[in-house]
C-alpha cells in the first residue's frame, strides 16, 4: 500500500461514515449528507472491476442511501484519469469546496503540557456540539463526530464559558485532526494554538506520531495557523460528479 492510500484510509477510519462498504479497495460511504468525506466514494487503490463498473455501483449505492454520487479522488492518481476518461467531472459547485488538501505534521512538536486551559474529554459536552456542528445533532452527525476507535473533543473555557473546540481521533499512530472552532470574540489570542497543542498532547500520549488534518483549499485562515505548527501538504483530493 502507497503512502497516500494508506493515510487516506486512516483518515476514513478516523471519520467513520453511518454505512461504509467495501469494491475492491474502494470504500462506498453514507451518512444522511453530513460532510462530504462520509458521503462519497474513497477511491484510493482498485476497486476490483473497470472503473466504469465501479462508478455504476457509487451511483447505486448512492441511490440506495439518498445521497448524491461522489468519488474522492486523491488529485494526479490513476483513479483520476480513469474516473475523468469515464466522464465524470470535479464538482466545482461542492459546499465544502471542490479541493482539499491533506496536511502532516508531528504533534510532538506543538504539543502544549496540561494546565495551559485545554481540556480534552472522551465525550463531546453540549457547548462542543453547539461550536463544531449545531445544538442539537443528528444521527448522522453523532455517529460521524461521536464515534471512533479513540476519539478526544477538545475545548478551551474562558470566564465558564466554552470559546473554542477541536475533535481528535487517533487511528494506530495517526492523530486526525478536525473540527476547529474559534467563537469570533476569542479570535487572534492565542486560543486556536493552545487548543491545537493540547490536543497534540492528548494524541502523543495515546500513542500518535504524526497528524493529519484535511483542509478545504480555501480556508486560508486555518492552512496559515497550521503552517505555524510546520504542517505541510502531503497530498491533495477532489470531489468527482457524474457529468
Amino acid at each position: 500500500m502507497d503512502r497516500v492510500t494508506e493515510l487516506e484510509q486512516r483518515c476514513a477510519d478516523a471519520w467513520p461514515a453511518l454505512r461504509d462498504v467495501p469494491l475492491g479497495e474502494w470504500r462506498l460511504r453514507a451518512a444522511g449528507g453530513f460532510t462530504g468525506r462520509a458521503n462519497s466514494a474513497l477511491t484510493t487503490g482498485s476497486p476490483g472491476c473497470p472503473v466504469p463498473e465501479a462508478l455504476a455501483a457509487v451511483g447505486d449505492f448512492a441511490a440506495r442511501n439518498a445521497i448524491a454520487p461522489t468519488a474522492h479522488v486523491v488529485v494526479g492518481s490513476r483513479s483520476e484519469a480513469a474516473i475523468a476518461a469515464a466522464g465524470w467531472r470535479i464538482d466545482v459547485d461542492h459546499p465544502g469546496g471542490a479541493e482539499s488538501l491533506v496536511l502532516t505534521g508531528r504533534p510532538d512538536s506543538f504539543a502544549t503540557p496540561k494546565g495551559a486551559g485545554v481540556d480534552v474529554s472522551p465525550t463531546p459536552t453540549s457547548a462542543w456540539w453547539e461550536l463544531t456542528a449545531q445544538d442539537n445533532p443528528t444521527p448522522a452527525q453523532k455517529h460521524v463526530l461521536g464515534s471512533g476507535p479513540e476519539v478526544g473533543f477538545g475545548t478551551v473555557v474562558r470566564d465558564g464559558r466554552t470559546v473554542a473546540a477541536v475533535r481528535g481521533a487517533v487511528v494506530g499512530d495517526l492523530l486526525h485532526i478536525a473540527r476547529l472552532a474559534v467563537r469570533p470574540e476569542a479570535r487572534r489570542a492565542g486560543v486556536a494554538r493552545a487548543l491545537m497543542g493540547g490536543l497534540a498532547a492528548w494524541g502523543v500520549a495515546h500513542g500518535a506520531t504524526r497528524c493529519a488534518l484535511q483542509v478545504a483549499e480555501h480556508n486560508t485562515a486555518a492552512l496559515k495557523l497550521y503552517a505555524t505548527l510546520s504542517c505541510t501538504e502531503h497530498h491533495r483530493y477532489r470531489y468527482w460528479i457524474p457529468a
